[in-house]
This record gives structure tokens, C-alpha cells and sequence, in this order.
């Protein structure tokens, strides 16, 4: 007696269908599949894209230096001359070609917001590590390394974070070095609190309970294990963190705590030039307000869609 089987369609039972969404798709592959079906997303990064080019194609945009105040003559307390031929954007209070301004802006602020978040993930990943990893592993010593270094971290946490940059921008001086280390070191406990958490919450899974039982020492599980599983968190805050680095190079030259060379064009310090204008030619602060905004709002979009199609509990 013989046993016949239903065809099945394309040779695969239609019960054994694999979803994709669900099975064999590698966390960070199934996030960028995510990603490109997010309208969000794909805002925000066409956002962040065009600041990027633009701050890297400054010099093919412009024919002039950034600072450049070689028609401060045709500036006057009262008139500052606006868009023509020549000058898109028209000039600034100093007499400087404002579109070069503006672009070369775009430089400096992503220079400066790439450093200071790189510097305080670095950091603050530095100790989040240690932290969390004591901290999983457990034991007298291990909770004793875990407790001193957050407790570091929570004294850091307690100042807000622009005052604690500006402490550290008044104390070192004006210059570029001064802003990226001061913003930098303001963002080493938010680092640090969220690799250490994530840490500890991954220590606490079934698959590192099964790797203890096989024998794998504690520090090997940490390392090859913990670690590379509790990152993609961290990487998406500092793509949220780009955007409150920039604001905050703002904030600190318009409190006079930036770059004191006046060949530097930063749209902060173009903020702090349109004060006594701002009657005469309001766009001379319009311009680069509106340019942080849309900047900060490019990353915080796709860095708050990275965290929903990272996070499992937002999946679909």
C-alpha cells in the first residue's frame, strides 16, 4: 500500500514556511530592513545625509574663506546688505560672505559633534564595560569595582550636563579643543549607565547561564558573549547624542565659551554676531537657528527609529 503526499507549492510545505522577519535574520540585518520601511527613518537620514555632504563639499561651494570680512565697508550699524548676485545668502554683521559662513558651519558643528560624542562614548564605554562586567561576574571584588565606578559615574550624572560642559570649557579656555572635551566629558555617564545596565541585563540570560554551566570562564563569557550583545543600545544613543552635541556647541559660544578665532565660521557663534542686528537683518540669526533645529532633528529621528527597530519589544 503506498502513501501519496499533496504537492506542495514551490517544492515547501506551505506549514513549513520560514518568516523571514522571525528566523535566520542576524539582529543588525533585520534592524536595516526595518529601517528602509520606516518613513521616519528615512527622514531623518536623508536629513543627516545632506548635512554630511554638505559639510564635507564646503570648499566646492563657495569660492570664499570662511571669516573673510573683506566688504565690512558696506556694513553699517543700521543696514547690513542682503542676498544679490554675488552674496546668496547677502553678508553678516562682519562683512562676511554669509552662505560661506553657513556651509562652512556645517563643518565645524559636525567636526565638533562627531569628537565630543566619540570622546564620551569611548569613555564612558570604558567604564560602562568595566563596570557591567564586574558586575556580571559577580563576587566580593567584582561588586566592590562595579560600586566604585558607578558611584564616580552617578556624581558626574548629578551635575546637568550643560553646566558641567561649561565648567570644563571655562576652566580649559577658548579654543575648538576646549568644546569637544567639554561636551565629551558631560556625556561619559550617560554612556556609561546604559552599557553597564545593558550588561547586566544580558548577564542574566539563558544563553550565559548555559555557557557558566559548559565551563567557559566567566571573563571569556563577558568578553566574546555579554559585551558584543549589550553595544547596539549604546550606538544608538550616541547617534541620539550627535544632536544634543550640536545644540550644545551652540550653547557654548553663544555664552562666549567657543573658538575665540574669528576665521572659524560655527553657527553659535553666528547666533551671538546677529544679537545687535537682528532689527536690521533678522536672517542673519534665522539662518543658523533653523539650521541646528533641522540638524538635531535629522539625528533624533533616526536615532530614535534605530532604537525601535533594534528594540525586540517594537518589532513586527
Amino acid at each position: 500500500m503506498s502513501l501519496s503526499l499533496p504537492p506542495a507549492s514551490g517544492g515547501v510545505d506551505a506549514g513549513l514556511a520560514v518568516d523571514p522577519e522571525v528566523h535566520g535574520v542576524s539582529l543588525w540585518r533585520g534592524a536595516l530592513r526595518r529601517l528602509r520601511r520606516n518613513p521616519t527613518a528615512i527622514l531623518g537620514a536623508l536629513i543627516v545625509l545632506a548635512f554630511v555632504v554638505l559639510a564635507l563639499i564646503a570648499p566646492l561651494l563657495t569660492s570664499y574663506e570662511p571669516g573673510s570680512a573683506q566688504w565690512s565697508g558696506q556694513v553699517t550699524p543700521t543696514s547690513v546688505p542682503g542676498p544679490s548676485e554675488d552674496h546668496w545668502l547677502g553678508l553678516d554683521r562682519f562683512g562676511s560672505d554669509m552662505w560661506t559662513q553657513m556651509v562652512y558651519g556645517a563643518r565645524q558643528s559636525l567636526v565638533y559633534g562627531v569628537v565630543s560624542t566619540a570622546i564620551g562614548l569611548v569613555a564612558g564605554a570604558t567604564l560602562g564595560a568595566l563596570a557591567g562586567g564586574f558586575g556580571a561576574v559577580g563576587g566580593r571584588f567584582g561588586t566592590w569595582v562595579d560600586t566604585t565606578l558607578m558611584r564616580c559615574v552617578d556624581v558626574m550624572l548629578s551635575i546637568p550636563s550643560l553646566l558641567l560642559a561649561v565648567s570644563i570649557a571655562a576652566v580649559l579656555g577658548q579654543n575648538s579643543y576646549a568644546v569637544m572635551i567639554a561636551i565629551g566629558t558631560a556625556q561619559v555617564p550617560i554612556f556609561a549607565r546604559l552599557l553597564r545596565g545593558s550588561m547586566l541585563s544580558q548577564g542574566k540570560a539563558d544563553y550565559v547561564l548555559a555557557a557558566d554551566a559548559l565551563g567557559l570562564r566567566k571573563g571569556r563569557i563577558v568578553m566574546s558573549h555579554v559585551l558584543p550583545n549589550s553595544v547596539g543600545p549604546t550606538i544608538v544613543q550616541a547617534t541620539l547624542n550627535l544632536a544634543t552635541a550640536i545644540i550644545e556647541v551652540a550653547a557654548l559660544s553663544y555664552l562666549g565659551l567657543g573658538t575665540s578665532d574669528p576665521a572659524v565660521a560655527e553657527w553659535g557663534r553666528m547666533l551671538v554676531a546677529a544679537q545687535d542686528r537682528f532689527d536690521a537683518a533678522p536672517r542673519l540669526a534665522v539662518l543658523p537657528g533653523v539650521a541646528i533645529a533641522i540638524t538635531a532633528l535629522g539625528f533624533t529621528l533616526f536615532g530614535e527609529a534605530m532604537r525601535e527597530a533594534l528594540d525586540p519589544r517594537t518589532r513586527r
